[in-house]
């Protein structure tokens, strides 16, 4: 997306680095002139990942836009800063199964009740929860600790851990002995300019928008 005109370059960096500054994260180099669409269909949203789907789903979902395995591991791990909503994951604290505490046996037992706590049963399904418990406001790896603990919020979350093919990528950015270590900023900011160039707009497909938020 190109910048409006009333926001030149120097602007835009000092906005970037502020939000590092606040999350404690990292920056990276953002490629910015793109073209906008001239079209916004809601059906388009099917093919991102959704909080049920397996490890297997998402993935052919991320590989239908040619990233792999690992991408999709970094990737979710933006969810180290963010909320959900109780209704997205509630389903998982109450009679998930018919077996022990009805919760899903992937949430660490320990877990369950303070989630049960913040998300009662028939309360409202609208209230906010973070997605990183302990450190929702730094851009960081405890995401992925949480994960191994088995305090993964979302099931599409845990996932990544209970599943093999993703659980090494987990590790490795947790710097498990005997792996090859991955550093979280470094491959976050690598895998967000790859997406970046999905559906890249050319020539005179698109437009310029003169407001970010809406088409000529």
């Amino acid at each position: 997306m190109l910048l409006p005109a009333s926001i030149n370059i120097t602007l835009y960096t000092h906005i970037d680095n502020v939000h590092a500054l606040q999350t404690k994260g990292l920056t990276w180099p953002v490629p910015t002139g793109r073209r906008d669409g001239r079209v916004s269909l809601a059906s388009d949203t099917s093919n991102l990942p959704g909080f049920t789907d397996s490890v297997d789903v998402q993935k052919q979902k991320f590989a239908a836009f040619g990233l792999n395995a690992q991408d999709l591991v970094t990737l979710v791990g933006g969810h180290t800063i963010g909320t959900t909503a109780c209704q997205f994951f509630r389903y998982r604290l109450y009679n998930f199964t018919t077996t022990g505490n009805g919760a899903d046996p992937s949430i660490n037992p320990s877990f369950v009740s303070q989630l049960q706590t913040l998300c009662p049963q028939n309360g409202d399904g609208s209230r906010r929860i973070a997605l990183d418990t302990g450190s929702q406001n730094s851009f960081d790896s405890s995401f992925f600790a949480n994960l191994r603990s088995g305090q993964g919020i979302l099931e599409s979350d845990q996932k990544l851990w209970t599943d093999a093919t993703t659980r090494t990528f987990v590790q490795r950015f947790l710097g498990v002995r005997g792996l090859a270590g991955l550093t979280f900023g470094v491959e976050f900011g690598r895998s967000m300019v790859k997406m970046s160039n999905i559906g890249v707009k050319t020539g005179t497909t698109g437009e310029i928008r003169r407001v970010c938020s809406a088409i000529n």
